[in-house]
């Protein structure tokens, strides 16, 4: 059974750092991209930033230069270090996890993962 869960979430203030963890179980971790995708009342789930098999990651352009995605194959964990955290990086956080055949290029693109986490709360306020 593909289990995704995530920990790590919370309240910040703004300008602060969280790191959200991925903890992963039931397929075989190194044939899969893992993303993270957040959503809001009014947004629709947005990627944020993901990393391929091969550890190459993409990022939204709002949190590109500040969040840094990453993987531990060894423990099958994937990572989502976010800095200079601003009001709108508010949301439910989802980790994601797609098959590399089937995402692709997609690497963004919700429909693409098959296996998706509970989701976790950050809010970023003062």
């Amino acid at each position: 059974q593909v289990q995704l869960a995530e920990t790590g979430g919370g309240l910040v203030q703004p300008g602060g750092s969280l790191t959200l963890s991925c903890a992963a179980s039931g397929f075989d971790f190194d044939d899969y991209d893992i993303a993270w995708f957040r959503q809001t009342p009014v947004q629709e789930r947005e990627g944020v930033a993901a990393v391929d098999v091969d550890g190459s990651t993409t990022y939204a352009v709002s949190v590109e230069g500040r969040f840094n995605v990453s993987r531990d194959g060894s423990i099958k964990r994937a990572y989502l270090q976010m800095n200079n955290l601003k009001p709108a990086d508010s949301g439910l956080y989802f980790c994601a996890a797609g098959a590399t055949w089937e995402v692709r290029g997609a690497k963004l693109t919700a429909h693409f993962y098959r296996n998706w986490g509970q989701g976790i709360q950050v809010t970023v306020s003062s």
